[in-house]
């Protein structure tokens, strides 16, 4: 039974907002592991946003308690609420609020910022309010830079630089031992399993070194020793049986195979020659450069767009000629709309299937518009055109068009080899989202429970209830399904609100084209966001803490 009674409101007001961080942290990351995938079609936005959330949902109650530990005790010393824990709890309520209101303005306007240092500023400004700032655990004496609030400062710096040339190098290898060979098919089927079996390392070091409820107590050499082991036996566990299916797939332009044919492994090599495949019929390789137009295309576009609209202003009686004229993105656009025409698609561009569908010309108690409205209610956050969405240029993110003009274009069958990979890394960095950025939102929330059903600061060093896990989790995963679309809009390349990420996105952007086919307008918005992220949402924290904890008491008069 709860200790603190008294406190029963500011444990519903933390819930709330704890569980409003979540959801926040679900739709601002949700770029960090899917944008690429989503934008290059590898996988569409319905089953990335479903696989996300079970990733993430995965990570948060699997590995994400030590996180969590880390955020809740080892910012602020909170052995100086050890004479009034419900202080404690009071700020990490402020702290969590904090977050959450200034993670759903960001996330509204689609700026993408870092989680992890909004709830850091919160809990520093509740810390400075109420302890001072001696008390704030800038550096550890036993950890020194590695640990602290110094090393996120230091992230900001390192993160970038070692992630871009990560980045650059791994790009360039594919870049000059496949792309650009006489032979770029055969030579990426051989690098393939390569790459699986290194996604697989990682993957595999993440859950052995931060673990997960399990402690798990290798020496060092076993650790590294299962890690390799773990990589090689995916890579020939690849080999036997994706590989023949890709090999039928780009090179025997088998379009009759699907996902599911992949165990038949080797026995895919004696299947006879395809036919050839019927126009309209499904199957065969995606056009990755549907829509993307090189720079030479786009010019050309621009000029008969141009030509197009001088014509149009040179009707008949000086009024505009109603018609059509194709637009930068490819589709062929309606002229003097008012007779309520729609847009057309050009041949070859990419089009939207919504899943809702267009609203039922029926009364609103008929079973269609019932039906319909349920749809619109539960999958409204999925049944998003990101692909065209993304194209529309804003303040955030420029020109896109213009942009990716200037990236080389390379053989497409190449590029669908590595779709499946894409769709691995991007599952492994949602499992690895949610066992970080749970504790963004859980951590403070577990303090607040504690202290509230223990009366106590001891309940503070407790491990985190596995339902705290499961509750941040499922918001993460209602955020990345109902609202990740506002940040997965601006982000045609995997601009995220991690270091690292986007400085992998600035090294791969070198090596693929030129200094031009970089968004540094976005990059500039994101790295002010990492700098104002901090002390605004310490500023907030802060404010509230001091003006609620110094406010005047009443008390009944006798």
């Amino acid at each position: 039974m709860p200790t603190l009674h008294q406190y029963d409101y500011l444990f519903a007001i933390g819930t709330i907002f704890a569980f409003l961080d979540a959801w926040n942290i679900g739709a601002n990351d949700v770029a960090n592991s899917w944008a690429t995938s989503v934008s290059s079609r590898s996988v569409g936005y319905l089953q990335a946003m479903s696989l996300g959330s079970v990733l993430e949902l995965a990570g948060s109650v699997g590995v994400g308690a030590r996180v969590a530990d880390t955020i809740r005790t080892k910012i602020v010393d909170i052995d100086q609420f050890k004479e009034d824990p419900g202080m404690l709890m009071l700020g990490m309520v402020c702290a969590v609020v904090a977050s959450s209101v200034y993670l759903t303005f960001c996330t509204k306007i689609g700026l993408p910022v870092s989680t992890t240092h909004s709830i850091m500023g919160g809990i520093l400004g509740m810390g400075i309010a109420l302890v001072g700032a001696d008390n704030i655990h800038w550096v550890d004496k036993e950890g020194g830079i590695n640990s602290g609030v110094i090393q996120v400062f230091l992230a900001w710096i390192i993160a970038p630089g070692i992630s871009g040339a990560f980045a650059a190098i791994i790009f360039t290898i594919t870049k000059y031992g496949v792309m650009l060979r006489s032979n770029p098919v055969m030579r990426g089927l051989m690098l393939v399993p390569v790459y699986f079996g290194i996604t697989a390392s990682l993957l595999t070091m993440l859950v052995v070194w931060k673990g997960g409820s399990i402690k798990i107590t290798f020496a060092t050499a076993e650790t590294v020793g299962m890690i390799i082991g773990v990589g090689a036996a995916f890579a020939i566990f690849i080999s036997i049986f994706l590989i023949p299916w890709l090999y039928r797939i780009v090179v025997k332009d088998d379009w009759q195979l699907r996902w599911w044919h992949i165990p038949m492994g080797p026995l895919l090599l004696k299947r006879p020659e395809p036919p050839a495949q019927p126009e309209g019929a499904k199957g065969g390789i995606t056009d990755f450069y549907a829509g993307h137009l090189t720079r030479e295309e786009l010019e050309a576009l621009r000029n008969r767009n141009s030509q197009n609209r001088d014509l149009e202003s040179r009707g008949a009686n000086g009024e505009e000629t109603k018609g059509s004229h194709e637009d930068t993105e490819g589709k062929v656009i309606a002229s003097g709309s008012d007779d309520g025409q729609e847009q057309q698609p050009a041949p070859g561009a990419y089009v939207h299937k919504s899943i809702v569908g267009p609203k039922p010309d029926a009364p609103w108690y008929s079973g269609a518009f019932l039906f319909w409205a349920l749809k619109k209610v539960f999958l409204q956050g999925v049944d998003q055109d990101i692909i065209n969405m993304q194209k529309k240029e804003s303040v955030l993110t420029g020109d896109l068009n213009e942009m990716h003009a200037h990236v080389k274009h390379y053989d497409n069958k190449a590029e669908y080899l590595y779709s499946f990979l894409q769709v691995l890394t991007a599952c492994t960095a949602s499992f690895t989202h949610g066992a970080n950025d749970v504790a963004n939102a859980i951590g403070p929330y577990a303090t607040i429970y504690q202290i509230w059903s223990s009366g106590t600061l001891a309940g503070s060093k407790l491990p985190v209830p596995d339902w705290i896990l499961v509750f941040g989790g499922v918001g993460i995963a209602l955020g990345i399904w109902t609202y990740g679309y506002n940040i997965m809009r601006n982000l045609e390349l995997p601009v995220s609100t991690t270091q690292c990420i986007t400085g992998a996105t600035v090294g791969v952007g070198l090596c693929s084209g030129t200094w031009r086919s970089i968004n540094w307008r976005m990059i500039a918005w994101i790295y002010m966001g990492w700098i104002i992220t901090l002390p605004t949402a310490g500023i907030i924290s802060g404010c509230l803490t001091g003006i609620i904890s110094n406010a005047p008491h009443w008390t009944s008069r006798a």
